[in-house]
């Protein structure tokens, strides 16, 4: 199940998953998130709460790639929230980020306040650690194709 954060105000979108995300819940939160867009212009800070996520099915991580991949230009940066280990929430978004390109940090769920504060400032604190689990700058920023000359 997703909610929708009542902090969410404007341009900065907050939502908490709890149970197992569906591919149902992807499109809950993706038509809410339409909605945000087509009422403000601007880019949009995003905020994913998943202290009580327990697991995602297939078709609900197909969707969640799709739909970044979709608003790739509307999302400016993402704020992830857990209890797990950073390096552990990395590996289990860094291919759906990685299409959103959008600069994206981990959170404690202790420093919840500092997330909304970034989501919706763009600000940090400079005595927060920053963990960053993609700095948004593209997948293929960096790549070269090897058979350019062909």
């Amino acid at each position: 199940m997703i909610e929708r954060l009542s902090e969410s105000h404007g341009l900065a979108y907050g939502f908490k998953v709890a149970g197992r995300l569906t591919a149902e819940d992807v499109d809950s939160v993706s038509q809410q998130i339409d909605v945000v867009l087509a009422n403000h212009k601007g880019h949009l800070g995003l905020l994913a709460d998943l202290t009580e996520m327990e697991g995602a099915s297939w078709s609900a991580r197909w969707d969640e790639m799709r739909f970044l991949q979709r608003h790739t230009e509307s999302i400016a940066r993402m704020a992830v929230i857990s209890n797990d280990d950073w390096q552990e929430v990395a590996e289990m978004i860094l291919v759906a980020t990685a299409a959103l390109q959008a600069q994206t940090l981990y959170f404690h769920s202790s420093e919840m306040h500092h997330a909304w504060h970034w989501v919706k400032m763009n600000k940090m604190d400079e005595r927060m650690p920053v963990r960053v689990l993609y700095p948004g700058d593209g997948l293929l920023q960096d790549y070269t194709p090897e058979y350019m000359g062909i």
